[in-house]
């Protein structure tokens, strides 16, 4: 038998729009690309100052260090390297040598990547500290206005049977296959996203801000006991480069599966709220 025309309908898929994201949301997200970029290109140039990580109250040459990133002359050109608890690996062209007019210089992050591009610690600080404190500010509306909307009780707090070791390694190998929710499980974050959200918010933010201010030496002396919760400014700085290496990965996988899932519609979501899902069922 032949099916009829509202059959037909009733199995045909339909794009409807649904509403994702928020204005606030929205707002505090680009925000949050303007500062975050801005701080780490900033960072970088800070870093270069002194591209050396130790753990304790104190770090200078000849101190022990975790992590350096630097030059040394051989057969008189500069050879780049990267040591982490004394294991070196050459980066020449990568880290540790920069060419700067036409020349090879010894430079842990190169000059297109540091803001400015030349080598400024006062510049690169100002950048730094006034784009902080815009983040924080920034992040201090998200906060207040998800927690007064039910933003995080509603979109990120992840359901008692999303946690199951099997829910979340289905998820995992989901994603792994680059199989994207559809229809009614796109109307929401997956239990991975909110996951990883909620570490992001809760855990990487939190101390990289923390650590931060920690470096401070008017914020020291105002509050002294945050140099004793992290066992002092050095290995405050040393995690603060931690924290800021992990939200950067982060965003590089947050824009691998922006790109996967869908660019457009991705995007669109973030700019006008409208985030378009396929859905079989009858036109209403």
């Amino acid at each position: 038998m032949r099916k009829t025309a509202s059959h037909d309908n009733a199995d045909k898929p339909r794009t409807i729009f649904i509403r994702r994201h928020s204005i606030a949301t929205r707002l505090t997200h680009w925000v949050n690309v303007l500062c975050l970029s801005v701080l780490l290109l900033s960072g970088l140039q800070i870093f270069n100052a002194h591209p050396e990580l130790y753990w304790g109250h104190y770090g200078a040459n000849g101190d022990p260090a975790l992590l350096t990133i630097g030059a040394v002359e051989e057969a008189g050109e500069p050879r780049g390297f990267v040591r982490i608890a004394g294991l070196e690996v050459p980066t020449t062209g990568v880290l540790g040598v920069s060419t700067v007019e036409r020349e090879q210089t010894a430079r842990a992050f190169p000059n297109w990547i540091t803001l400015p591009s030349f080598q400024d610690l006062a510049a690169g600080r100002r950048w730094h500290f006034f784009f902080a404190w815009l983040f924080v500010i920034n992040g201090a509306l998200y906060l207040g206005i998800g927690l007064l909307s039910g933003h995080f009780r509603r979109d990120l707090a992840p359901q008692v049977r999303e946690l199951s070791p099997r829910h979340l390694g289905r998820e995992v190998l989901d994603h792994a296959r680059l199989r994207f929710p559809e229809g009614d499980e796109a109307r929401h974050y997956n239990a991975l996203q909110k996951l990883t959200y909620l570490a992001v918010i809760v855990v990487l933010l939190p101390l990289m801000v923390l650590t931060g201010l920690t470096m401070s030496p008017g914020v020291d002396a105002a509050l002294p006991a945050l140099v004793d919760l992290f066992g002092g400014r050095q290995s405050a700085r040393t995690i603060h480069f931690i924290t800021a290496s992990a939200l950067v990965l982060f965003v590089v996988v947050h824009v691998a599966m922006v790109i996967l899932s869908g660019t457009w519609n991705n995007i669109r979501s973030m700019i006008t709220g409208r985030y378009a899902i396929t859905e079989k069922g009858p036109q209403s």
